[in-house]
């Protein structure tokens, strides 16, 4: 018997194959022991290689599917919103409710006044935002967000580069690489896929030199690079661009390259060696604004134009940051001067999606795409976007990646939209919000005014598993169940080959349902015809995975609970383009990779350049803000949470506590010690949570790990540690987030302040 398949351990304990889906950049197998209807133990992947094996959030997963804190029943608020005082109702009592708003609002606003605020917190192809979606969407319509805080600035870049946002590698091609510098990228804590940590490994004990480029010394610097290269938060794009003066000026640019795939390097050449503006991009004009020698710089240019194959793996989180475009963008530039692209163990930066995940259009069976003229309006499934114009800052002329349609509004503008609605420039008068799988007050930047926008609108419905902080403001509230008690598929998440089927390993609790159980029994009241809505799950997953080329054998999937698709060679991003750019061009509007974006220079946007250029911003490190609040603020991923999913999972709050990264050359003078409570604030918020004093993080630079929960106090001074207390909530004409671009002051709590929880 295949060791995957689920097999009864005598009349005691069986074993269901089951894996973990949510957004922590891998979805994993799990093993769920499962005795008189409990699940006793979960274990991961012991079978054939490559395993995709869990990590410690994924094995702690029974202390929060069992929790006491999970909730229970439908319930309708009774207090001032935000409080998080309620009732408890009847399911039918609860569905009335939410449907009778869903019609009013819609009577008296239009379907454009109903918010519809998805999230990441379930990451299966049905449950989670799917199918309320598409209920939705048949009830008339919604408006939505667009952007990713994760990635939009690295969406963007890919983009305009490539004209894709597959731009990745499969892991085991790191192996071929002689040089990988980790730029912002902490898989350690991330995972970006479950083979990503090994494989750096074995290409490490294969002799291949590792640089992290990082203002913390994260544990993947600890446990993989062999140099270290801290670097002032927001200046990556002045490092990569004076590493390609370097390359430009020592003759290192691979120029047959160069000439044949790309288009735009005068430009950009005339830009770097100061033309244009000047002001040549030298290493010693980066050491001033970086904080990084010269030296260094020079060193590790000539290292990675002269130690090909190398792969430049420029990570999303420097492109959190306000204007981070122009970093996703740099990095890529400096991989084709050196002509790594399309080959083993090169790498294209980029999006770095190498196989499959939400984006999987080239492995279904469909007819070739029908070119359309998004100028004139863009089609869309739902009724409120179907033909509005484009966004003028949008790619809207290339298809695959784009959020192109000016019925959207930026997430990180949601609270203002809400507030401010069409006076304020918005497609829409917001009045009431639909939240699935999503914890957006925590999550979206500057949550203080989150607050006040969710307390504006009409009516609020959540579907959550926890009182969240954003569950707190809802007028009802419908428990969901986990994905240990329903069924699903986790597709990938960016490069690894397979598929995780999520068997149900125990039966829902209490009184909660599925996402979709719950639109089964809203659709008749919504005057819905039930008929997608009252399919089971298990025939839903087949019909939704009937068209995928690579899943050939359902029932065996479902069986093992994972499909691993072993692929001939690994994945290398353009490598057909490389071999026969005339068959296959590049999907930019020149066919080639455009250094000088065709696209962009359209637009005419001072802020979003055609070429790749570094640019301030308001709360940069030298402005005159700075003087007020000195310290940048870091806002990276904790290795105990996904987000703010496994909160508070007592065996992961055992492993780290959330506190304020500082160098001591920053606390000293504040008199402030390891496991003082301090305050973190700016204008925008306060924070208060211990200080973890460390050499692992630069001087001017402080670290909070996003996702811990929002929890204001009295006095208004979040206790819980939310970094996004303190964000900024104003995006990057590209998209970009600026979750890494805030400037903020620290000081010891006054005394007898202490956390109340």
């Amino acid at each position: 018997m295949n060791q995957l398949q689920p097999k009864d351990l005598g009349s005691e304990v069986s074993i269901v194959n089951t894996g973990c889906c949510h957004d922590c950049g891998g979805r994993c197998v799990l093993r769920a022991h499962v005795k008189e209807g409990k699940i006793i133990r979960l274990e991961s992947d012991n079978g054939p290689k490559p395993q995709i094996r869990a990590c410690l959030r994924g094995r702690a997963y029974r202390q929060r599917l069992y929790s006491p804190d999970r909730l229970k029943y439908p319930m309708r608020r009774i207090g001032e919103r935000g409080q998080g005082k309620f009732e408890r109702i009847t399911w039918d009592e609860a569905l009335d409710e939410v449907s009778e708003n869903l019609k009013r609002i819609r009577a008296s606003y239009g379907n454009s006044a109903i918010l519809f605020l998805p999230g990441a917190g379930n990451q299966g192809m049905l449950h989670g935002p799917v199918v309320p979606g598409m209920l939705l969407q048949q009830f008339g319509g919604f408006t939505r967000f667009w952007g990713i805080p994760s990635y939009e600035g690295a969406l963007f870049a890919s983009m305009a580069t490539y004209g894709t946002i597959r731009t990745g590698h499969s892991r085991d091609d790191l192996l071929n690489s002689r040089l990988i510098l980790l730029w912002g990228w902490n898989p350690a804590n991330t995972i970006w896929d479950p083979e990503t940590s090994l494989s750096l490994a074995r290409a490490r004990e294969k002799g291949a030199r590792l640089v992290a480029v990082d203002p913390r010394y994260t544990d993947s610097v600890a446990t993989f690079a062999d140099q270290w290269i801290p670097i002032r938060p927001g200046t990556d794009a002045a490092m990569l661009i004076a590493m390609a003066y370097v390359i430009i000026t020592e003759g290192l640019v691979d120029q047959a390259f160069i000439e044949k795939y790309t288009q735009g390097f005068d430009h950009y050449r005339d830009y770097v060696l100061g033309k244009e503006d000047e002001e040549p991009k030298t290493p010693q004009w980066a050491e001033t604004i970086t904080k990084v020698p010269a030296k260094v710089i020079i060193d590790l240019a000539r290292a990675y134009a002269g130690q090909k194959p190398a792969a430049l793996i420029a990570g999303w989180g420097p492109a959190r940051m306000a204007l981070g475009e122009q970093y996703s963008r740099s990095a890529a530039v400096l991989c084709a001067l050196t002509g790594n692209i399309g080959l083993p163990g090169g790498y294209a930066a980029g999006f770095m999606r190498a196989y499959s995940s939400r984006e999987t259009g080239h492995l279904l069976k469909k007819d070739p795409n029908l070119q359309v003229d998004k100028s004139q309006g863009i089609p869309s499934a739902n009724p409120v976007e179907d033909g509005a114009k484009p966004r003028p800052d949008s790619l809207y002329k290339l298809s695959g990646g784009t959020n192109a349609t000016s019925a959207r509004i930026h997430q990180s503008q949601i609270w203002d939209a809400i507030l401010r609605g069409k006076a304020g420039g918005y497609p829409a008068d917001l009045k009431m919000a639909y939240i699935v799988a999503s914890n957006c007050l925590n999550q979206y930047p500057n949550a203080n005014r989150g607050a006040q926008a969710l307390k504006s609108l009409e009516f609020i419905v959540v579907h959550e598993q926890f009182m969240t902080p954003t569950a707190r403001f809802a007028d009802v509230l419908l428990p969901v169940n986990t994905f240990m008690e329903r069924e699903d598929i986790a597709p990938p998440w960016l490069g690894s080959p397979y598929y995780i089927y999520l068997n149900k390993a125990v039966d829902s609790m209490y009184e909660s349902k599925s996402d979709l159980e719950i639109c089964r029994e809203l659709a008749p009241r919504l005057g819905i015809p039930q008929g997608f809505f009252n399919l089971p799950d298990g025939e839903i997953l087949r019909m939704f995975t009937s068209r995928r080329r690579d899943i050939t054998d359902f029932d065996a999937m479902k069986s093992e609970g994972v499909l691993k698709i072993h692929l001939p060679e690994p994945i290398v991003a353009f490598k057909d383009q490389i071999t026969d750019p005339q068959k296959n061009p590049f999907p930019t509007l020149s066919g080639k990779i455009e250094i000088d974006c065709d696209h962009l220079r359209e637009m005419n946007h001072p802020r979003i350049p055609s070429i790749p250029k570094y640019l301030g911003h308001s709360e940069h490190y030298d402005v005159p803000l700075a003087k007020k609040y000195p310290l940048q603020l870091l806002t990276t991923h904790s290795k105990i949470r996904t987000h703010s999913t496994l909160e508070r999972v007592p065996w992961l709050k055992e492993l780290e506590v959330q506190g304020v990264w500082i160098n001591p050359a920053d606390a000293e003078p504040r008199n402030i010690q390891k496991g003082d409570r301090i305050d973190v604030f700016n204008d925008r918020g306060r924070i208060r949570i211990p200080a973890y004093v460390t050499e692992r993080i630069m001087p001017g630079v402080v670290n909070v790990c996003q996702g811990a929960w929002y929890t204001p106090d009295n006095e208004g001074v979040d206790i819980g540690g939310c970094a996004n207390t303190l964000t900024r909530d104003e995006p990057s004409p590209g998209g970009a987030f600026p979750m890494n671009s805030a400037l903020v002051q620290v000081e010891l709590s006054p005394p007898g302040k202490e956390e109340e929880k």
